[in-house]
């Protein structure tokens, strides 16, 4: 590896780790100067500021901690900013999150979900038709050798548990409970993904690009390749992109009032993601499966809040 790459790498992961560590730190700051600034109500306005009520304020001003119990910062009644979670209810609530998630396919039978049902289904099939020839072309080139190195799997898996666990830490030392929740919802998502990606690869035994020659055929690659019990060795799906995928939504969900987090963390998400197919580690249907399992989980399970 030589000089650039290794300063590449440490930029990018310094990149992140400042970037998100931040985010508590200017939510305090925008909390705090949201509940000092003067009230446009005139009868609040003649109070002085130690007898001012959340309630005589917007709610679209008021940090989501100060909210009144069962109230919401937007028009759904489950908005993922109302989510709060601890180290005491977690278990609970990922038992909660893993029996809807199981029993989604009753969802269908009940008529509901059935167009996006179909558009991960066609995308992921299209693609199926479409892996040999990409992934040929993705193999005979060089041109993302640099590319592979900054984001090889060790490193794009670290980013994955680091984010959160730094987020985490950095939320506890700061006390805010907003940050912790988040990060512990992020950790919860990358649980269910496990558990998704371990029965999934198990079921679909895909074999992966590199068990091809370059200019291989790159068929019957399902049910083709003998993983443990696990699922380890299996290709389908990308553990990689659900997960960076998961970890992406729920801060660019939690967090989308900081304008920049969204594209950060979905670009972080889709750069770790574009990565395994470029290095070889899985076809481009495995990444869009992935990928998009792990937003629907984040954005639809885990913060979907009381149901």
């Amino acid at each position: 590896m030589n000089r650039f790459e290794q300063r590449l790498r440490r930029g990018v992961t310094l990149f992140v780790l400042v970037a998100f560590s931040l985010l508590p730190l200017q939510s305090r700051a925008q909390e705090l100067s949201l509940s000092s600034a003067p009230s446009t109500d005139p009868a609040a306005r003649s109070l002085p500021p130690s007898s001012l009520s959340p309630n005589l304020l917007p709610s679209s001003l008021l940090p989501v901690s100060s909210l009144p119990e069962g109230s919401s910062t937007s028009a759904h009644p489950y908005s993922p900013s109302d989510v709060e979670v601890s180290w005491k209810s977690l278990p609970k609530k990922f038992l909660r999150d893993e029996k809807d998630m199981w029993l989604f396919p009753t969802q269908l039978a009940k008529g509901r979900h059935w167009l996006p049902t179909a558009l991960v289904v066609g995308g992921t099939a299209g693609f199926i038709v479409a892996d040999p020839p990409l992934m040929r072309k993705f193999r005979r080139t060089d041109n993302f050798h640099d590319f592979n190195n900054v984001f090889k799997t060790s490193i794009s898996g670290g980013m994955i548990a680091i984010v959160p666990a730094g987020f985490y830490v950095a939320s506890l030392i700061r006390r805010d409970s907003y940050g912790q929740s988040t990060a512990l919802l992020a950790g919860e998502a990358v649980a269910h993904d496990a558990v998704l990606m371990i029965v999934t690869k198990a079921i679909t035994r895909r074999a992966r690009p590199s068990e091809f020659p370059p200019e291989g055929r790159y068929n019957d690659t399902f049910f083709a390749t003998h993983n443990s019990l696990l699922g380890k060795g299996s290709s389908f799906p990308s553990g990689h992109a659900m997960m960076s995928f998961s970890v992406a939504t729920v801060f660019a969900e939690r967090y989308k009032r900081h304008k920049w987090v969204p594209y950060v963390a979905y670009g972080l998400a889709a750069a770790i993601s574009f990565s395994r197919v470029s290095n070889g580690s899985h076809f481009p249907s495995d990444v869009f499966f992935g990928a998009t399992m792990g937003y629907v989980i984040a954005r639809y399970d885990v913060l979907r809040g009381e149901h």
